[in-house]
């Protein structure tokens, strides 16, 4: 998903092919759209434009007018006479223009391109088989695609930098560098931490950080990113794994209600590196460098692994009716959280009604940086708004429940990835109730807990999160469970069966989605499951317009 803005069209003759390209759009993007690659190293649709690596050269024209008359001069059969440009055009800086005529395979154009590769590699190391970039980079792509095949340059090739660090994230390998300041460009423009640039001319232009600074922002892993050879590298990913084993599956970012959409990288179950998914309507191409550490809490040591009840360990099936047995007929108060998927809010919800129990939420709350790590450090704070299960904005902390629990109104309580004692609740309040943990970590609650159920992370399991902005960005799963656990929506299905016999639940996203959005007001009215999926599917929040936090400015460098 790119965008989904709509623009008037203009007709442009695409290599002698007459085609319709929204006005304002850059030659580069533009034929593409019909499956023509202008290949490009320093050019970037959502950076400056810079002419670096002259890569792009396509040759260009317009129809002829007589200056007297402003008429159109004529071929003599009758048609436009095209004025071409003497010389070859960078198309990273054109602008597509009605009528405008472009070139990107002739003879000219070959010749131009094999040229500019074979000085790109003049002085480029030969160790494709130990770069990190291998199966991923456009110079070798490029190289096989556009180049000679051959080179003419028989010096010895300049000598770099190697395995400097930048930051405490990204290393840089100065004798891949192709010179095309996409990194500079990003920091500047994005990040607005403008640390980077380049010393010494020439042959011996060499890329580095201002003196005393470090590229050490939350975005600096962008720059990995957006580099198109193997200069700039993850610290982290760094000789881990060739990218041609690695699966690559769409997800969306948990770390604020951002919702930034991602490719999780992974291998035989094990995840190795996130990165971003373009989405401008979103998050454009970028993510936070905290963002992409998340999946190492999937293997953390607190993880929690096997059910237990009363801290000895069971089976799952034992542990969902030693649930329900500690919920049946108490007065029941239950915790939500705003890291649940919708599908598990709307069995949330379904639970409450069963048994007749009170619904608290927490809120987590942080800086807004300006950029994709909003106030809300929850994905779907907005999904607990829509669905139901809050009917107010949370604050962050439960002071409410602890109150409920000093005046002896609540029995039992359901807990769902929330750490009770660490949102204001006191312990003492705690002593005698029955504790049901539903998590994915251990905490200070699950030493309370009189059962704990262990649940999947949002990397092994499928739904969906409505981001600050009220985009339902739905996501599959990217790697499986650990051994002997079920999916959040079956648990919460089969504690729903234990607890409610005459009406029955299900845990088929389709059913689910079909209840979400059958009501008449319902914020999801003709909405499925497979439609989040798609893209950035608009849910309407104008009920929630004037609550703090909800609309957070996205994206300021844009403004």
């Amino acid at each position: 998903m790119i965008s989904t803005q709509k623009t008037e069209s203009v007709s442009i003759v695409l290599d002698g092919e007459e085609v319709a390209v929204p006005a304002g759009m850059n030659l580069v993007d533009a034929a593409a759209l019909f499956q023509k690659e202008i290949p490009h190293y320093c050019y970037h649709p959502q950076l400056s434009v810079a002419g670096n690596c002259r890569m792009c050269l396509i040759e260009m024209g317009t129809p002829m007018r007589d200056r007297g008359t402003g008429e159109a001069i004529l071929n003599e059969d009758g048609s436009p006479k095209i004025g071409w440009v003497p010389k070859p055009v960078i198309g990273c800086a054109t602008t597509v223009s009605p009528g405008m005529h472009v070139k990107t395979i002739s003879e000219k154009v070959t010749d131009c391109r094999e040229g500019i590769m074979e000085f790109l590699l003049v002085n480029h190391p030969l160790d494709c088989p130990i770069c990190d970039q291998a199966g991923e980079c456009r110079l070798q792509e490029f190289a096989t695609d556009y180049g000679r095949g051959y080179s003419r340059y028989t010096e010895r090739k300049n000598v770099k930098p190697k395995r400097t660090r930048l930051g405490p994230r990204v290393t840089l390998d100065d004798e891949r560098c192709i010179l095309c300041s996409r990194c500079i460009r990003f920091t500047q423009e994005v990040a607005k931490d403008d640390v980077l640039g380049f010393v010494d001319r020439g042959s011996y232009s060499t890329l580095t950080c201002f003196p005393g600074k470090e590229l050490e922002n939350n975005y600096s892993l962008n720059t990995v990113d957006l580099c198109p050879v193997g200069a700039l590298t993850s610290t982290d990913f760094r000789f881990k794994m060739r990218v041609w084993f690695l699966k690559e599956s769409p997800s969306i970012c948990t770390e604020s209600s951002a919702g930034c959409n991602i490719l999780v990288s992974s291998r035989e179950g094990e995840i190795y590196r996130i990165t971003p998914r373009r989405n401008d309507d979103v998050n454009d191409s970028w993510m936070t460098d905290s963002g992409r550490s998340l999946f190492k809490k999937v293997r953390a040591e607190d993880r929690l692994a096997v059910p237990s009840i009363k801290q000895e360990k069971s089976s799952l099936d034992q542990s969902i009716q030693a649930a329900a047995e500690s919920l049946k007929d108490k007065r029941v108060a239950i915790v939500g959280s705003c890291h649940a998927t919708l599908e598990e809010l709307y069995l949330l919800n379904r639970l409450s009604k069963a048994t007749k129990s009170k619904k608290y939420l927490r809120g987590h709350f942080g800086k807004d940086d300006g950029i994709l790590l909003s106030a809300d450090r929850t994905p779907n704070l907005r999904g607990a708004l829509a669905s139901g299960f809050a009917n107010a904005y949370p604050r962050d902390n439960l002071s409410k429940l602890n109150s409920d629990l000093k005046k002896g109104v609540v029995d039992a309580v359901l807990v769902v990835n929330e750490d009770l004692l660490s949102s204001g609740v006191e312990a003492e309040y705690l002593l005698g109730k029955s504790i049901v943990y539903l998590g994915t970590h251990a905490n200070d609650t699950t030493n309370l807990a009189e059962v704990i159920i262990p649940t999947l992370t949002s990397f092994e399991k499928k739904g969906t999160f409505i981001n600050r902005s009220f985009f339902a960005q739905g996501f599959e799963q990217s790697i499986p469970g650990l051994p002997g656990l079920l999916p959040d929506v079956h648990i919460l299905s089969k504690l729903l069966d234990e607890l409610d016999d005459e009406n029955k639940v299900t845990s088929d996203f389709s059913l689910i989605w079909k209840n979400l959005s059958s009501p008449p007001n319902s914020p999801f009215k003709g909405m499925s499951f497979s439609d989040s999926l798609r893209g950035s599917l608009k849910v309407d929040g104008a009920k929630w317009k004037d609550l703090p936090f909800v609309e957070s400015n996205a994206l300021h460098y844009k403004k």
